[in-house]
């Protein structure tokens, strides 16, 4: 009688478990579908064009090629990789720069800001975070007109002082300069508040004992305070760095990827690999090659993504 008692006992739990286990599950299924939908399926689609004909051509009866469209970016004898290559190596230079810029004028503002002996620090801190508070779209087409060789009023003010127009928008190396600066405008306010964050985490004794130590302002931000803010920053800079790769707005909404290397070109001189891949879409209809440059796009942030994360091991569990 026990022992019947305990097995209806244990159905009763494995039942219980199980319900649970299912309702978990329930609980789960919004996010997943919608994971499914907008990110896993198109994912997959890209994926499987990337290995096709697919164009305006050959919209409804795409063809298997293979790696055709990979050889084709990547052989130099190919009048199409010669203008994917700059634009690959533009892309990888464009992202490490903004995110080292970036991260650095901001850890400098920071250290500013933190300053105990700095007045109105507040206020310096409500103007500073303005241009993360402005949406991104609407300061960069402000930029784009302030940035205009012949009107913008950053010319009208190098006039002033007797510096000559700069063509900020037109000379293949003064708009990568544009873009770099600009993004810089966009992107410091998080990178500052980040900082900001981690350095009010770090503990005054241990400034305090450097200092009876003797040691300098340079040798305390290389000591402690370089290391310590690295740590607590390092997680939201590798995804900061992974988003540079895929910057489309800070491209397309300022310079439109000109100066144009010619009309027949797919890319101009600052487009990066998600700009030229949405021309490739839309102006020239060719789905499979635009298809192949995410798909490469794709494996070239998850490779520098994944070489930060084994280098640093900012992701990885304590013991």
């Amino acid at each position: 009688m026990l022992t019947q008692q305990k097995r209806i006992r244990q159905a009763k739990k494995r039942h219980t478990r199980y319900r649970v286990q299912w309702s978990a599950y329930g609980y789960l299924s919004p996010a997943l579908v919608t994971i499914a939908v907008l990110s896993v399926i198109p994912t997959l689609l890209t994926f499987a064009v990337a290995f096709t004909n697919s164009s305006a051509i050959h919209f409804t009866n795409p063809s298997f090629v293979g790696l055709k469209n990979f050889a084709a970016l990547f052989n130099m004898n190919d009048p199409l990789a010669q203008v994917f290559i700059p634009t690959f190596i533009w892309t990888v230079v464009f992202a490490f720069v903004t995110t080292a810029l970036n991260y650095f004028v901001g850890l400098f503002l920071a250290v500013l800001l933190n300053n105990k002996n700095m007045r109105e620090t507040r206020l310096y801190r409500a103007i500073l975070i303005i241009p993360w508070a402005v949406p991104a779209l609407i300061s960069t087409l402000i930029w784009q007109g302030l940035l205009n060789q012949s009107y913008g009023q950053v010319n009208a003010v190098l006039h002033m002082v007797g510096i000559p127009a700069i063509p900020w928008l037109i000379s293949p190396l003064w708009a990568r300069v544009s873009i770099i600066l600009v993004n810089l405008w966009l992107s410091f306010p998080f990178m500052m508040t980040v900082c900001l964050g981690g350095l009010q985490a770090i503990p005054g004794e241990w400034y305090e004992a450097a200092s009876i130590d003797g040691a300098t302002f340079w040798q305390r931000f290389r000591y402690i305070t370089l290391p310590s803010i690295w740590k607590i920053s390092l997680p939201l800079v590798i995804p900061s760095f992974a988003f540079q790769f895929n910057n489309f707005n800070a491209v397309y909404l300022l310079t439109g990827g000109g100066p144009a290397r010619n009309s027949t070109q797919f890319a101009g001189y600052t487009d990066i690999l998600a700009s030229a891949a949405y021309k490739m879409t839309l102006d020239f209809n060719r789905y499979d090659l635009a298809a192949t440059i995410a798909v490469v796009l794709f494996v070239l942030v998850g490779f520098f993504s994944w070489i930060n994360m084994r280098a640093t091991g900012a992701f990885r569990e304590a013991d």
